[in-house]
C-alpha cells in the first residue's frame, strides 16, 4: 500500500487550493515583511519613485509604465502600496503560468509547475524592489498564455488581449522587444503561424492595438531622439552585465533544482513505493513551444549588448517565468514523487523561510556581524532632520535634494514636502530640476560621511565648489545593535545662491 502525504493528496484532489494557498502566502509575507521591517526601501526603488513622481512620458531609464504605477501606488498607500503592487505582479505571473500550463499539461501538472517557481529566487527576495523587471514578469507570462491561445483557438478576444499586453510590455521595458521578436520567429517557423499571418486578421489586429497603446511613447522617442546606439565601451559593459545576468539566473534556480532532485530521488531513492501523478501525453508542438520560450529569451537577451545604453534593460524576472513549466514538460507523462514528505516540507520552507530569514537578519545582524543593511537605514529620520533644517534656515520647504544619489533619493522620497531629486549626469530625467532651478530654489546636498571632518567627496566638491559642509549628523537605526551611527555629511544651498551654478559662472 502506497502512503500519501498531505502535500501529494492536496496536489491530486485540490490542486487549485494548493495554488491559491501559495499565492496568498507569497503576497502576504512579502508585503508585510518589508512594510514592517524595512526602514528604507530596497535597491533602486527610491530612484524609481523619484522618476515616477515626475510622470514623464519617457526617460533614459526606459519606458514609463513601471515608474508611473510605482508613483501612483506610493501616493495612494505609501511604501505598503508599492510592496503590495509588487506581489500582485508576482501572483498574476503565477496565475498566467498556471493558465498556460492547464492548456498544455493539465491542471495538476500546471500546479506542479507553479509550485516549482517557489524555488526560483527571482520570485522571492528581490520582489519588494518594484521596477520594470517586476512589472514585466506578469505581462510576459500573460502574453505567452494568450499567444498560445491564439495559436490553438484564434478567438478575436485573445488577439485583442495579446495586442494590449504587448503594448503594455513595451511601455514597461525595451526587453519586451525580445519577446515580440521571438514570437515573430516562432510564427514564421511553424506552418500554423504562417497561415495565421496570411489567412486571418488576428495578428494584424493585435499589432494595430499594440501600436495604439504605444503611440504616445513612440512620439516621445522621435522627439527625444533616444534611438542611439551604444559605443564600444558600453558594449563591453553590456557583455559583462549579460554574463552576470546569466550567472544570477543559474543561481536563482538552485531551489528549483533541489526540489527536482528530491522529487526524482536521484541521490537517495525512497524506501517505499512512491506515488505518481499522471497526465495525458503532451502535444509535441506544445512541448516545443514551452522549451522555445523558456530557453530562447535568455540567449536573445544577448542582442541587447549591441543596442542597449542602460543596464536596466537586462531584466531577469521575465526570463524565468517558463522555467517550472519547462521542467514539468520534460518530466514525462507520469511523474513519480520520491521522498514525497520531504518534497512537501522543502517546498513549504522555500516559500516561507526566505521572508522570515530576511526579517530575522534585519533584527539580529546588527547585534552579531554588524553588517550595514541598506534597508535598515533610518530614511524617515534623515528626511525629517534635513527638511526641518532647510525650513528653519530659509523659511521655505525643502524643494530639491542633491549629492550622493542613493542618500538623496531616500530623502527625496521620505521628506514631507516631496522634494525633487537632482542628478548631475541625468538632468533630462528630471526636467523640473535644472542647474539654474537648483540655484533658484535652493537644496540640501548630502553624502555618506566617511571623512571624520565631514568633508564632501571629490565629486560633490567638483559639482558644488563653494559648498560649506556642516557638521555631519549621526542617525540611529531602528535596530542599532553594535552598528555605528549612520553619519551623513551635508550642506545647504540657499535659494538664489550662486553656489548652485557651475564654477565657471
Amino acid at each position: 500500500m502506497v502512503k500519501i502525504s498531505l502535500f501529494v493528496e492536496l496536489l491530486r484532489t485540490r490542486p487549485l487550493a494548493l495554488f491559491w494557498t501559495m499565492a496568498a502566502v507569497q503576497a502576504v509575507l512579502w508585503t508585510l515583511v518589508p512594510s514592517l521591517f524595512y526602514s528604507a526601501p530596497p535597491g533602486q526603488l527610491p530612484v524609481v519613485l523619484a522618476i515616477g513622481d515626475e510622470y514623464q512620458l519617457g526617460t533614459e531609464f526606459g519606458p514609463p509604465l513601471a515608474f508611473w504605477l510605482a508613483a501612483i501606488a506610493y501616493r495612494s498607500l505609501g511604501l505598503f502600496g508599492v510592496y503590495l503592487l509588487s506581489q500582485v505582479c508576482i501572483v498574476v505571473t503565477f496565475w498566467a503560468v498556471l493558465s498556460l500550463g492547464r492548456a498544455i499539461v493539465g491542471e495538476m501538472h500546471a500546479v506542479m509547475a507553479v509550485l516549482l517557481m517557489a524555488g526560483i529566487a527571482v520570485f522571492s527576495v528581490p520582489t519588494p524592489e518594484f521596477g520594470p523587471a517586476i512589472l514585466a514578469a506578469p505581462l510576459w507570462a500573460l502574453i505567452l498564455y494568450h499567444y498560445w491561445q491564439t495559436i490553438r483557438a484564434g478567438q478575436w478576444y485573445d488577439w485583442i488581449a495579446l495586442g494590449v499586453e504587448i503594448g503594455l510590455l513595451l511601455l514597461t521595458t525595451y526587453a519586451g522587444l525580445i519577446l515580440v521578436g521571438l514570437m515573430a520567429v516562432y510564427a514564421l517557423a511553424t506552418e500554423y503561424g504562417r497561415s495565421q499571418i496570411t489567412a486571418t486578421v488576428g495578428p494584424w489586429l493585435a499589432g494595430v492595438i499594440a501600436v495604439i497603446v504605444l503611440f504616445p511613447y513612440l512620439i516621445w522617442l522621435d522627439l527625444a531622439g533616444e534611438a542611439r546606439f551604444p559605443n564600444v565601451a558600453t558594449i563591453v559593459d553590456n557583455l559583462r552585465t549579460w554574463g552576470r545576468l546569466i550567472g544570477m539566473l543559474v543561481l536563482a534556480h538552485l531551489g528549483l533544482g533541489f526540489l527536482v532532485v528530491l522529487a526524482r530521488g536521484w541521490v537517495i531513492p525512497s524506501r517505499g513505493p512512491p506515488p505518481d501523478i499522471s497526465r495525458e501525453p503532451i502535444d509535441p508542438a506544445a512541448r516545443i513551444y514551452v522549451y522555445f520560450f523558456a530557453l530562447a529569451p535568455v540567449v536573445a537577451m544577448g542582442l541587447f549588448v549591441l543596442f542597449s545604453r542602460r543596464p536596466e534593460n537586462f531584466v531577469g524576472a521575465p526570463l524565468v517565468v517558463m522555467s517550472g513549466l519547462a521542467v514539468v514538460a520534460a518530466a514525462g507523462d507520469r511523474v513519480r514523487l520520491e521522498h514525497q514528505y520531504l518534497v512537501g516540507v522543502a517546498w513549504a520552507a522555500l516559500l516561507v523561510l526566505p521572508p522570515l530569514f530576511v526579517a530575522l537578519s534585519i533584527v539580529v545582524q546588527p547585534w552579531t556581524f554588524a553588517i550595514d543593511l541598506k534597508v535598515g537605514r533610518p530614511a524617515a529620520e534623515m528626511a525629517r532632520f534635513f527638511s526641518d533644517n532647510f525650513q528653519r534656515r530659509t523659511g521655505k520647504p525643502l524643494a530639491v535634494v542633491a549629492g550622493d544619489p542613493a542618500t538623496a533619493a531616500l530623502i527625496s522620497l521620505m521628506a514631507p514636502s516631496r522634494p525633487s531629486l537632482y542628478l548631475e549626469y541625468t538632468p533630462e530625467y528630471l526636467p523640473r530640476v535644472s542647474r539654474l532651478q537648483l540655484a533658484e530654489k535652493g537644496a540640501i546636498v548630502v553624502w555618506p560621511a566617511a571623512d571624520p571632518a565631514g568633508r564632501p567627496p571629490a565629486d560633490i566638491r567638483r559639482q558644488f565648489p563653494g559648498l560649506v559642509p556642516e557638521v555631519p549628523h549621526g542617525f540611529s537605526r531602528r535596530f542599532q545593535g553594535r552598528m555605528p551611527l549612520e553619519r551623513i555629511g551635508w550642506g545647504v544651498i540657499r535659494p538664489g545662491s550662486p553656489i548652485g551654478l557651475p564654477a565657471s559662472q
